[in-house]
């Protein structure tokens, strides 16, 4: 796993990008430009899905993880009011809950790297489901505690983690600091085997305030080992 990904993040994509003069997410744009059909938010995850699995691999949720097997289920047994996502990446997740947010329901994504949030908010508004997504740009540790005073964010009713996994533990700590979670919200944990979130998983599942269930899977596009952990907050 860890040479496949080596391979694919670093020398394949800096060769392509050389070659190409562009980033492999500029890359993914184009494809879902070209090929994906606007305003039909499945047309648009399964032209990315294609696209990672055929010609470039992308840190996406993917299909497995992100189908009605884990993501997709979880988002429609919360049906949250408010979720958060940190780590928006391309918008492949940010689409794939938005689409299944109620009427008056919204998703906050945070993404760190402004290059990447401007093909994001390409990619969610192709999808049609802007009225539904806002974009935060900045580092999460700084986003978390202006959710309430800046973004009006009361509590949080689901959080799907999918950034930096070295910021999985202190920004599920943030987030009680900042009085963000209410008995019942669910987190969403990506990536806990790979590339693992050790960290995370040590102080979630040690937490008395948190009720975890583990799902295996596979990594997004690749035969590894990985799966996704689900915790509930009992207040």
């Amino acid at each position: 796993g860890t040479v496949a990904l080596l391979w694919n993040e670093v020398i394949r994509e800096k060769i392509t990008n050389f070659i190409m003069n562009q980033s492999k997410e500029q890359r993914i744009l184009n494809f879902v430009l070209q090929n994906a059909v606007r305003g039909d938010p499945c047309s648009v995850l399964d032209t990315i899905d294609k696209y990672c699995s055929q010609k470039e691999w992308a840190m996406n949720v993917g299909d497995e993880k992100g189908n009605c097997l884990i993501l997709d289920k979880t988002v429609e047994e919360v049906n949250p009011s408010v979720a958060l996502e940190l780590g928006t990446y391309c918008g492949y997740s940010a689409v794939r809950i938005a689409r299944l947010l109620k009427a008056g329901s919204y998703l906050l994504t945070v993404e760190l790297n402004p290059e990447v949030a401007a093909i994001a908010k390409q990619i969610i508004e192709f999808a049609g489901v802007q009225d539904k997504v806002k974009l935060l740009e900045g580092p999460s540790q700084e986003i978390i505690p202006q959710l309430k005073k800046k973004y009006e964010v009361d509590t949080l009713d689901f959080v799907f983690l999918d950034h930096w996994k070295d910021r999985y533990a202190p920004d599920t700590i943030l987030l009680q600091e900042c009085n963000l979670l209410k008995k019942g919200s669910v987190l969403l944990a990506d990536n806990i085997i790979f590339p693992g979130a050790p960290e995370f998983i040590k102080y979630i599942r040690n937490n008395p305030r948190f009720q975890c269930t583990n799902y295996p899977s596979r990594l997004e596009y690749m035969q590894v080992e990985d799966a996704m952990e689900k915790a509930v907050f009992l207040g």
